[in-house]
């Protein structure tokens, strides 16, 4: 389900709409197989005169367990979008009571991410988005490709504030080219982070 065009502004444009990244739907998934090999096993293990009543008792109470161990999160994983546009950046959750946050993008000061080594490897992880006012800091969770997502946000946020030379090279491009030296290791993780300080500080 893609962000609803008609909660866009004039003249605003999607850039990104994500939804988060699959790698938030293992524990659903993980309580689906538990909670069924369980009932399962007790399933064919029940007899007796009270057969019935045990499988009765089983299949609720797996039921019971599985809708909000399972079914409850891969239903908000469904109707959770991470939107960027050229104005703002919009988190949208809910079935039926809809929740939204919005960031201005000329309010942001810093963009980070932070991904365990499984979360590299899938290509998900977390970006936490420093604004002024009272939003503070903002964590955004299971974040497809944060890296990537960080420098689409950093290049809008530029271009909303008016930033960047003309003819010369923008600030997420800067940041992608010492993403790139970071990963052929020509710079060391706290390299890149001064560098980057300093790119934001100008």
């Amino acid at each position: 389900m893609p962000f609803p065009t008609r909660l866009l502004t004039e003249g605003e444009e999607v850039i990104l709409d994500l939804r988060p990244h699959w790698i938030a739907l293992l524990k659903p998934v993980l309580w689906s197989i538990v909670i069924a090999v369980v009932a399962g096993i007790v399933w064919v293990k029940a007899g007796g005169d009270v057969q019935d009543e045990i499988r009765i008792a089983v299949v609720t109470l797996a039921l019971i367990l599985w809708i909000p161990l399972a079914f409850v999160p891969a239903i908000r994983w469904r109707f959770t979008l991470f939107v960027l546009t050229n104005e703002r950046v919009i988190t949208r959750s809910g079935v039926i009571a809809k929740r939204s946050k919005e960031i201005p993008l000329e309010t942001i000061n810093d963009v980070t991410f932070g991904q365990r080594i499984i979360e590299r490897v899938l290509g998900a992880g977390d970006l936490v988005v420093e604004s002024a006012g009272e939003s503070g800091q903002n964590r955004f969770t299971d974040i497809r490709h944060p890296e990537a997502v960080q420098l689409e946000i950093y290049r809008a946020a530029e271009a909303r504030k008016g930033l960047g030379k003309p003819g010369g090279p923008s600030l997420g491009d800067e940041l992608a080219k010492l993403a790139d030296l970071r990963d052929r290791g020509v710079l060391t993780e706290e390299e890149f982070q001064d560098r980057k300080r300093k790119l934001l500080n100008n």
